[in-house]
């Protein structure tokens, strides 16, 4: 087989657009590039992350994340309740002392840290280990059932 007996494939000769031609061509007078603006000029390509809305959005959403429903706890270590003498703590006592924020929020304690004194805790939530050092030091511990809203 020589170049010249090649077969003719009609789908890799297909002829190009010729745009701008006239109007009947189809493709007359703004040749398919609308009216004015940097689009309609030759040489103008626009950025990837410009093309009117934010990159992140091309791309569809992946997995699952928690940020949206997540219960987020104002967190108290036992050493920072072991500096105040009280008999008994709740939020009010938190806030008033500077623990936590606000009465508003949920409230954990942890068990870093060494308890000399009984004391009565109410909170939302509390670890084994704090628990479990709250009522071997003599103390009592009141858990609050949490209504959390989303």
């Amino acid at each position: 087989m020589n170049l010249n007996n090649l077969p003719k494939l009609s789908a890799y000769s297909k002829s190009t657009k010729r745009r701008g031609k006239g109007v009947g061509s189809g493709n007359g007078k703004t040749a398919g590039r609308g009216h004015k603006g940097g689009k309609a000029r030759s040489g103008y390509s626009p950025a990837p992350c410009c093309c009117g809305i934010p990159f992140y959005r091309h791309f569809p959403m992946r997995g699952f994340s928690n940020f949206r429903f997540r219960t987020e706890y104002a967190v108290i270590n036992l050493s920072d309740i072991a500096s105040f003498d009280a008999s008994s703590m709740d939020k009010k006592f938190f806030h008033e002392n500077g623990l936590i924020r606000s009465q508003d929020c949920l409230v954990k304690i942890l068990g870093t840290g060494n308890l000399k004194h009984s004391v009565e805790i109410v909170a939302d939530k509390f670890s084994a280990s704090a628990r479990s050092a709250i009522e071997k030091a003599g103390g009592k511990v009141i858990e609050l059932t949490a209504k959390v809203e989303n």
